[in-house]
């Protein structure tokens, strides 16, 4: 069973996700407003998870699954710089404790620096922490 056909297996614990499939890869869009898509695409020997702006390459497929499940859980957010209206740069946090820690970031050269900088914070939140130091999904 490929990654694409595991992600989809434990996306029937979440009905309410609405997801495509497309060629090597799964995208979950977000459920609200505030959430942001979560990609995993597989390639040749390698995974890509995306986080709307933000990715990171894999050469576990395990690996890449944790992540992409990750970006479902409430322990992840994602903080988004916009130059005006134009993402520029993606930050993704995960929650320790009560505070947020900085994960990795990825950004962009090129973007308009003289338009007035905001930062806004997206969260998905669908996978809940099952315990305290715990995995947010059982996984598998």
């Amino acid at each position: 069973m490929g990654a694409v056909d595991r992600v989809k297996e434990r996306l029937q614990r979440y009905p309410e996700l609405v997801y495509r499939v497309f060629g090597g890869g799964i995208t979950v869009e977000p459920s609200t407003p505030d959430g942001f898509r979560v990609s995993l695409i597989e390639q040749a020997g390698e995974w890509v998870v995306w986080f709307d702006g933000w990715h990171d390459r894999f050469t576990s497929e395990d690996e890449a699954l944790n992540c992409f499940m990750f970006g479902l859980s409430d322990r992840c957010r994602l903080r988004v710089h916009y130059r005006g209206s134009f993402p520029y740069r993606w930050t993704v946090e995960e929650r320790v404790g009560d505070s947020w820690r900085e994960d990795s970031t990825t950004g962009l050269l090129i973007f308009p620096f003289w338009r007035r900088p905001r930062i806004a914070y997206r969260r998905n939140a669908i996978i809940r922490k099952t315990e305290p130091g715990g995995a947010a999904d059982g996984g598998g």
